[in-house]
């Protein structure tokens, strides 16, 4: 199996994964991002009010799969 690290994008800043997870295929890596990111979103709604996040997933040769959730808040007519 592969060793995947899954690097949180916040805004401006970024986590780097040094553990990292071995996973069977790309589908398992993509259900994992997919997974991750929503927990960042959830997390975000209580917490900063910030309008990108991302997961960067790499393996030991580079990136694999870049997943963003960005969104906007604003009232109407402002």
């Amino acid at each position: 199996m592969t060793r995947y690290y899954f690097d949180l994008r916040d805004g401006d800043d970024l986590a780097i994964d040094e553990e990292g997870l071995e996973m069977p295929n790309l589908a398992a890596v993509r259900e994992e991002a997919a997974r991750t990111l929503a927990d960042m979103v959830r997390d975000s709604i209580t917490g900063q009010n910030l309008d990108q996040i991302a997961v960067e997933v790499r393996d030991d040769n580079g990136p694999v799969l870049d997943g963003a959730f960005a969104w906007r808040l604003r009232r109407p007519n402002s």
